[in-house]
């Protein structure tokens, strides 16, 4: 993998990265795809030569996952962390996505315990709330359902406003632009900012091959 000019990584081919900078370690990760799971590390995110031959998280496909991908793929890894566990997600191309965890202080190591999270099926969501004691937590709800749908997206050609001519109606392998950059992820609600790939719709041919670019979109019904 080329990464600029003259300068090459150890990190090899994959696809569909994440990036963030893990506090208690001092290191610079970035998860991928590469037929498993994959983690690079870095210290200095300025040096592109600096990144560390990719480490697999598993020793293989987990068999939860090869019981279930059917001819799916195993693909878009992302982890995030709460106070003491660190969750890898992944999905199969056939309509689940799964979950595998570790402990805080472990990390990367130990992997494991995979389950599935959702299905095509079935949806999740989590919201903060405040009990009666005045203490906040967070209640789930399942449902078989979600208000985006094709005809109301979070993302999609049809709601996004393009500058000049629309250059592309795929919004493909997004990522929330942040202000915090460590493993917890966070981001604030207000003006939005996306990150995602695109290609023109006259494409065609092999997938891997296809001619992505660059878009950002910027919230504009921002609501704080």
């Amino acid at each position: 993998m080329k990464a600029e000019r003259g300068v090459y990584s150890a990190i090899g081919t994959g696809a569909a990265p994440q990036i963030f900078y893990f506090e208690s370690q001092s290191f610079w990760y970035l998860v991928f795809q590469n037929g498993n799971a994959a983690y690079s590390t870095n210290k200095d995110i300025s040096n592109p030569a600096g990144w560390s031959v990719p480490t697999n998280f598993f020793s293989g496909t987990p068999s939860i996952l090869t019981a279930n991908i059917g001819s799916g793929y195993w693909v878009d890894m992302r982890t995030i962390r709460d106070s003491s566990q660190c969750y890898l997600f992944s999905s199969d191309d056939n309509g689940y996505l799964y979950r595998s965890q570790t402990s805080l202080a472990n990390f990367p190591n130990g992997m494991g315990s995979t389950v599935i999270a959702l299905s095509d099926t079935e949806y999740l969501l989590m919201v903060e709330v405040i009990g009666s004691d005045g203490y906040r937590y967070f209640r789930s709800w399942t449902g078989t359902s979600l208000a985006h749908t094709d005809s109301n997206p979070f993302a999609r050609s049809t709601n996004v406003v393009f500058s000049g001519t629309a250059w592309t109606k795929s919004i493909s392998h997004g990522e929330m632009i942040r202000t915090k950059v460590n493993q917890a992820m966070t981001i604030s609600p207000c003006n939005l900012r996306y990150l995602y790939q695109g290609v023109s719709p006259s494409a065609g041919g092999d997938y891997n091959a296809f001619p992505w670019k660059l878009g950002f979109l910027t919230q504009t019904n921002s609501a704080c």
